[in-house]
């Protein structure tokens, strides 16, 4: 064998030992992405600096901006149509709708926020990134 088709095999082993989905699961749920029981964030958003029961590092990890760009896009595609229906079915007062449009998104971003946030963890963690 040669020395590249080792290393290829190498990484390969390397990057298959950890499940993606259930490590993206766990982070879903904010929960370390390696046994799913030590909580992966402190203080809504922070990354602990390694799990408490695993003694997993997390310190490396950094989602920067992913989480708040699928955010937008998720709570944009769910409330945009959502709007346009209301709109054209029930025709509300303008502050009304607003009002509840305004609640629902920013409700719906603090809910999807740190699960996004823990998913990446998750992610980069099964593919041993390390952060970016």
């Amino acid at each position: 064998m040669t020395d590249d088709s080792q290393n290829l095999t190498a990484d390969a082993a390397h990057s298959s030992d950890r499940d993606l989905w259930p490590a993206m699961a766990r982070g879903w749920r904010c929960k370390c992405p390696k046994c799913g029981s030590g909580p992966l964030l402190h203080s809504y958003l922070k990354v602990n600096e390694s799990c408490t029961v695993c003694r997993e590092e997390f310190f490396h990890h950094q989602a920067d901006d992913g989480p708040a760009y699928l955010t937008i896009l998720i709570v944009g595609h769910i409330m945009a149509p959502l709007l346009l229906f209301c709109f054209t079915m029930w025709r509300p007062e303008p502050l009304t709708l607003f009002t509840i449009f305004a609640v629902g998104c920013v409700g719906l971003s603090l809910y999807l926020l740190p699960r996004l946030k823990g998913a990446i963890v998750g992610f980069q963690w099964a593919r041993h990134m390390h952060g970016f």
